[in-house]
């Protein structure tokens, strides 16, 4: 190859980096956007989460407990109304 193809090279390889680093900087600025802008709604989320455990946290027990255990707490509450 003679010097003014290899300038030829040359430059097509600095455009070709140019373009990936820039490419590269833009999408990580837009994913640390993208994350700030989604915080609020992941603390919602999060709080939801731990409401519907606690929920779900009540038939379990009462699923995997004893029967008379059960049938007593009944009662119990019967008696209270």
């Amino acid at each position: 190859m003679s010097g003014g193809q290899w300038m030829v090279v040359l430059i097509v390889a600095i455009v070709a980096c140019a373009s990936f680093l820039k490419a590269s900087v833009i999408h990580g600025t837009k994913v640390a956007e993208t994350e700030a802008a989604n915080a609020p709604d992941k603390e919602k989320l999060l709080a939801e989460l731990r409401a519907l455990k606690e929920r779900v946290a009540v038939p379990e027990r009462i699923a995997t407990d004893n029967s008379t255990t059960l049938g007593q707490e009944i009662e119990a509450l019967r008696d209270r109304s």
